[in-house]
């Protein structure tokens, strides 16, 4: 006898993954949760007026004061948890798009206890982990390596700097 197996689907959020490139090296910026205890990603529900890569881009204005260029398309799907098991409520599971943003200004954030702090992907990969529990942490470590692989897929292919970029789109028009 096998038990019947329910499937629901998860609710969705997205996520602004966001970076910068200080020489070789990249850093993420991350933000503190409502409860002020862990770190994060700029994140927060869709929105039906905006695609899901502008609510996400939303967030990151809103959360962290950031803005720049952000990728059209996720990059990274992973499960976010809200909530303790031993409170009302208890522990709310979501499935999260991931997007990349390229950071090119910093202003005051909206939500300004979020403090939006650069960290190299090893102190992210930290930051991220601290106060989650082990299947989560590693949820979170992969958005950073799946970050990583990206930006350095596309250093590669691109050039380094927005600036090859826009010149090698020039010379192949």
């Amino acid at each position: 006898m096998g038990s019947a197996r329910v499937s629901k689907s998860l609710p969705l959020q997205v996520a602004a993954v966001c970076f910068r490139r200080r020489g070789a090296e990249v850093e993420f910026l991350l933000v503190n949760t409502n409860g002020g205890n862990k770190w994060t990603f700029p994140k927060g529900s869709p929105e039906a007026r905006l695609s899901h890569s502008q609510a996400a881009e939303r967030e990151a204005a809103e959360e962290a004061g950031a803005f720049g260029t952000i990728e059209p398309r996720h990059f990274h799907l992973y499960i976010h948890s809200k909530g303790v098991f031993w409170q009302p409520g208890g522990v709310q599971e979501f499935v999260v798009k991931a997007f990349l943003m390229e950071i090119h200004e910093l202003r005051r954030a909206d939500e300004p206890l979020r403090r939006p702090t650069w960290f190299s992907p090893e102190e992210a990969r930290q930051r991220l982990a601290k106060g989650r529990e082990v299947k989560y942490a590693h949820e979170l470590e992969a958005v950073i390596d799946r970050a990583l692989e990206r930006i350095h897929f596309h250093s590669e292919l691109w050039g380094k700097s927005p600036e090859s970029r826009n010149a090698r789109a020039a010379a192949h028009s």
